[in-house]
C-alpha cells in the first residue's frame, strides 16, 4: 500500500512540471499579444510610464462626459421647452442625467465578457469612439428625447470602466498593478472635476462671450454644444492614443485547454488516492484483527 501510494505522489510530482510547461507554452495560440507583452514585462522592470500616460488619458476622456452636463442641464430642458411649468424641470432633467447610467448598468457585464473574449483593446476603442459620436450629438439635441437617447447610448457603448481596470493591471509587472488601478481612479476623479468646469464655462457661449461667439453661429445655434465639442475633440485625441496601446489578452487553443485541465483533474485525483488505500479491511484477517487497536 505504501508503495502504491509513493509511486502515485512521484508520478504527481512528475507530472506538475510538465502540466506547468504545458501552461505556458502549449496553451497560447501562436502570436499571442498578451504572451508577448509578457515577454516585454520580463525584459523590462522599470514602470511602463508611456502605457500607463495612454491608460490615465484614455480613461479621463472616457470619463468627462459623465458630470459635463449638469451645470447646465436645467437650462437645457428649459429652452427645449418640454416642461409646463418652472417646477417641472427638475422632473425632467432627472431622467436625463439617469439615462446614461442606466445604460452603464445594463452593459457593464456584457462588455466584460467582450473584453474577456476579443480583448481589451477593442473594448476601449468602442468606448472612445462613442464618446466622440454621441456627446456630440448630445450637444446638438434639439429635442427632448433626442438627448434622452444620445445619453442612453452613451451609457451603453462606453463601457470602458471594468475593462480598463484590468488593462491597468495587466499591461505592467505584477509589482506595478496597484499603481495602474491607482491610476485609473485617479484620471476618473479628476474627469468628474474637469467635466463639470467644461460645461459650466463653456455652455452658452454667444451670451457669455458675444465678442468671441455670434448668435449665427453653431454656437449661438446649438448654446450647449460647445463643451460637448471640446470633450470629443479630447476624446479623438485619446482614441489616436489607442494605436499605441498593446493587447493584453491571451489567446488560447480551446482544445489544449481542456486537455490541460483534463490532466490536472487526474493529478489531483492520484494526490487523493492514498488516503483513500490506507482504510483496509481486517475483518477477514485474525492477525491484523489481533495487533490492531
Amino acid at each position: 500500500i505504501m508503495a502504491a501510494g509513493e509511486r502515485n505522489e512521484s508520478s504527481a510530482a512528475a507530472a506538475a512540471p510538465l502540466l506547468a510547461a504545458a501552461r505556458e507554452r502549449k496553451l497560447c495560440k501562436e502570436g499571442c499579444p498578451g504572451c508577448r507583452l509578457d515577454e516585454i514585462n520580463k525584459s523590462k522592470t522599470g514602470i511602463p510610464y508611456l502605457n500607463f500616460f495612454y491608460v490615465w488619458v484614455v480613461c479621463l476622456c472616457a470619463a468627462l462626459p459623465i458630470q459635463s452636463l449638469f451645470p447646465y442641464l436645467y437650462f437645457m430642458i428649459r429652452d427645449l421647452e418640454v416642461a409646463k411649468q418652472e417646477q417641472d424641470i427638475g422632473f425632467y432633467a432627472g431622467f436625463v442625467g439617469a439615462a446614461y447610467f442606466l445604460g452603464r448598468t445594463i452593459s457593464a457585464v456584457p462588455w466584460g465578457i467582450f473584453a474577456d473574449k476579443y480583448g481589451r483593446k477593442p473594448c476601449i476603442v468602442i468606448s472612445i469612439l462613442s464618446v466622440i459620436v454621441f456627446n456630440t450629438l448630445f450637444g446638438l439635441s434639439t429635442t427632448y428625447w433626442m438627448a434622452i437617447v444620445t445619453r442612453g447610448l452613451l451609457g451603453l457603448l462606453c463601457g470602458i470602466l471594468g475593462p480598463i481596470k484590468a488593462y491597468a493591471s495587466e499591461v505592467c509587472r505584477k509589482e506595478h498593478q496597484a499603481l495602474g488601478i491607482s491610476l485609473v481612479t485617479s484620471s476618473r476623479a479628476i474627469a468628474l472635476v474637469i467635466g463639470p468646469a467644461i460645461g459650466g464655462f463653456l455652455a452658452q457661449p454667444a451670451k457669455k462671450y458675444p465678442n468671441l461667439f455670434s448668435e449665427e453661429s453653431i454656437f449661438g445655434r446649438f448654446p450647449y454644444f460647445l463643451p460637448c465639442f471640446v470633450i470629443s475633440v479630447l476624446a479623438a485625441g485619446a482614441c489616436l492614443a489607442c494605436i499605441w496601446l498593446p493587447e493584453t489578452l491571451h489567446m488560447y487553443h480551446d482544445d489544449k485547454v481542456e486537455a490541460i485541465e483534463e490532466m490536472e483533474a487526474q493529478v489531483n485525483g492520484i494526490h487523493k488516492e492514498p488516503a483513500k488505500e490506507l482504510a483496509v479491511d481486517v475483518s477477514n484477517n485474525p492477525l491484523l484483527c489481533v495487533f490492531s487497536p
